[in-house]
Order: C-alpha cells, then structure tokens, then sequence
C-alpha cells in the first residue's frame, strides 16, 4: 500500500494499535486517508493499515467518498489472489474509523520513481514488468473487477523486482453497487478516453490505462500534458501522443507498437485482453533479450569478476549491482557526464581511460576499473567536474535508485568500496600536489 511521504511524526499521535493491529509508526498519508506500518499479532507478521478518512474534517462529499472506496475495498477482501496484486487481508470499524489491512512490502517503492528521464528503467525490465502488470489485470478482469485507476503511483515495485497493484478503493466490481462512486473516475493524465467521457466501462479501459503507464517508463514524459484539466480531457480524447522514438531514440518499432495498439481510442482496436497485451510482450521480450547487448551477462559478469572493484564482491552481489545498472559504450571525446548538471548515477570504468576536467582544464585522468559519481550521495548536487572518454569507453551505469533495492550487504559493500577508492583517489592527488 503506497502513499505520499509522511510529515514528522511528532507532529502527529499515532494509535497504538487499531483492532487486534499494533501500530508500529507511520508510512505515508493521502486525501483519502492515512497508512500504518502494523504487525499482526496472530499471524506473526508485519502488515500494512490504511484508516480512510471518514470524517474528513467536515467536507462531507470528501467523507462520503471516502466511505464508498473503503467499502469498495472491504468488499475485496480476500477476493483477488494474485502475485502481482497486493492482498488485501482484513477490514474493519473500531470507534469510527474504518481500515484496510494488506501485505506490507519493505523497501517497495511506487514505479513513480522511474518516470523522469533521468531514472528510466532498462527498456528489457520496462517490457517485463508491464507483462506482469498485464497478467494480473487479466486476472482481476476474469473475476469482474476492473481497477480504474491504472498509474505509475498504483504499482509498486518490489526489492527483487516484482510488481505488485495496489489501491483498489474505486474499483468497479460486477454485480456490486458498492463501487458506484460518482465522479470519481481515476486519475486523469491515466484515464481511457470511454473513462474521461463517463461512457461504459469494460476491461480494455484498463489496458489503455497500462498503455499510458508503459509509455511515461520508457519517455519518462506522460503521454498527454495541458495546462488544465479541459484541455488534458480534451487531448486523450482526440489527440495522438508524441512518437515514443521522438522522445527516447533506443526504443524499438516494436516497443512502441505495443503502446500504440494499448493506447487506440477505440476500445475494440487495443488488445481484447490482458491476456493478449501480455502475450505481444512476450514476443518482445524475446526479441530484445536477443538484441540488448552485444555480450550476453556471462560474459558481463565475467568482466566484472576482473575489475579491481568487484574483487570483494560475491558472485550473488555482483548479479545484484548488475540489475541495478545498465551498459553504456562512449567514443573518443564523449563527455559521460558534464559539469554543473544534475546526475544520480555511479558510474565504474569496464573499459578504456576518461579525462576529469574543471571549467575546461583537465585536472587528472581516470582508467580501467575505476570510479566516478560521488555526487549520487547527495540528493539534487550537481556534478563538479566532467568526465570526458579519451579512447573508447565502456562504462557501468549504476542507479542509485535501483541500488537502494539491493540487498542490504550488496548496499554496504558497494558503498564501503565506492567511497574508499574516491578516498585513495583523493589521497593520491594530495600527495602529486606536496610534491
């Protein structure tokens, strides 16, 4: 269960316990409500507990809707047993407050934070955790459920890289007036053009919703932007997206077909199911497994394993940071990353040599094995320098916000080694400089 960052909790009392739940503190809250880190006690176990905002400070049409999406989720308790949907375990009222219960993810993230071009998702895991997205959706269709608010901020992304849709709470569920919530319809920049214009609704609303997702992983730009709401509406109904390749130059034809067939106006044009859209991922999947890399990951690793670096490394963690990383191969004379810009990547030299240079004069040189990005500790710094290739460089792009999804020792050891070869570096410089 995800939601906005939390304020200090000192500036709130939290519960307790709600029912049987001891509350642990607090992990985020919303419009619609609050979201506990909980144990259970009876199954022995960490859970999460969203208490809807029922009072809602008076507004009584928030309170109201608020009301109908709890009920809209109680009634799926236990309903949708899926591995990529998030379970929901329990609901209840205790002394008006009404709460959810489900599965606590540690260390899960929203894929929110892989929608900015500077923090995209390989284009291999995009396609794969779309498929996922995909199959499960297929799922909840088959038991009459349709989410209505497919979007980035509603799948979360697991620390070993499974998905996992959560916020059911304006679902619509066949054969249940529970989930009649008028206007309510979803999130608009994510809403099928049947959903921004009130029409009926079948399973393919969602699928298009995907769509849109799939489109902002691999642009890190949503697919239709205004400057109102009016115009936005306006756009999904009779507007075509920018080409995917205007706006990220790596992204395959058939990438971008996809897309293109999940995001038809017309609803009998997109994929008749989740289970389809699934099925042409897969065929994708397989392709751009084949095309990703000129080596295969045997033969990465087996670079990796020889660089000074990763010599304290298992072979598990090595396989960690390399999930976490992308390949990226630089010629003669190309800066890899520039002065004064903004950058939360590591980056470790697989090949060749690079130039450090400081308002255009070179101030040292960088080989085989070493590393660079220091600024990635310190959220919104720019970069000091830039790093120029000399000869051709291949180099490792590590994501520091995919290494915060790694083990806890694979963390460690990165940072320990990280930091001590900037140390080294900095120690070396000091003495060329004495003497």
């Amino acid at each position: 269960m995800a939601a906005s960052a939390p304020k200090p909790a000192s500036a709130r009392k939290i519960p307790e316990r709600i029912g049987k739940y001891l509350i642990i503190n607090e992990v985020g809250r919303g419009s619609t409500g609050i979201v506990y880190m909980s144990h259970d006690p009876y199954y022995g176990r960490d859970v999460a507990i969203k208490v809807y905002n029922i009072e809602a400070g008076g507004d009584d049409e928030r309170a109201r809707i608020a009301r109908k999406m709890f009920l809209s989720e109680a009634h799926m308790v236990g309903m949708l047993q899926h591995p990529n949907i998030l379970p929901i375990y329990d609901a209840g009222e205790e002394s008006g407050h009404c709460y959810i219960v489900t599965e606590h993810v540690h260390g899960a993230r929203t894929l929110a934070a892989y929608c900015r071009p500077d923090n995209l998702l390989r284009l291999d895991d995009v396609v794969e955790l779309t498929f996922k997205c995909a199959k499960a959706l297929h799922y909840a269709h088959s038991r009459g459920v349709i989410h209505r608010d497919v979007k980035p901020s509603n799948i979360m992304l697991t620390t070993d890289s499974d998905v996992r849709i959560i916020d059911f709470g304006i679902a619509l569920v066949a054969d249940s007036e529970i989930s009649r919530i008028e206007g309510i319809a979803g999130s608009p920049s994510y809403m099928s053009p049947e959903q921004v214009q009130s029409l009926e609704l079948t399973s393919r609303s969602d699928l298009y919703s995907l769509g849109a997702v799939m489109y902002e992983l691999l642009t890190g730009v949503r697919p239709f932007r205004a400057g109102n709401l009016a115009k936005l509406l306006h756009q999904i109904v009779y507007a075509t997206p920018a080409p995917i390749h205007t706006l990220r130059t790596d992204v395959p034809e058939e990438i971008e077909n996809v897309v293109a067939v999940a995001m038809q106006k017309d609803p009998e044009r997109r994929y008749g199911s989740g289970l389809d859209f699934a099925a042409e991922l897969t065929r994708v999947h397989q392709k751009l497994r084949q095309q990703y890399s000129r080596m295969d990951q045997q033969e990465q690793f087996s670079l990796l394993r020889r660089l000074k670096f990763f010599h304290e490394f298992s072979h598990a963690e090595i396989h960690e940071v390399m999930r976490a990383s992308h390949w990226q191969d630089y010629s003669s004379g190309e800066e890899i990353v520039k002065e004064g810009e903004m950058d939360d990547r590591f980056y470790i030299i697989v090949s060749g040599h690079c130039a450090v240079e400081r308002h255009g004069q070179r101030v040292g040189l960088l080989a085989t094995g070493e590393c660079f990005g220091e600024t990635s500790y310190v959220q919104g710094a720019k970069r000091t320098a830039t790093i120029r290739a000399t000869d051709s460089v291949t180099a490792l792009k590590v994501s520091s916000t995919l290494l915060e999804q790694v083990s806890a020792s694979c963390q460690l050891r990165f940072n320990r080694v990280f930091l001590r070869s900037l140390i080294g570096r900095l120690q070396s410089t000091e003495l060329r400089q004495r003497s």
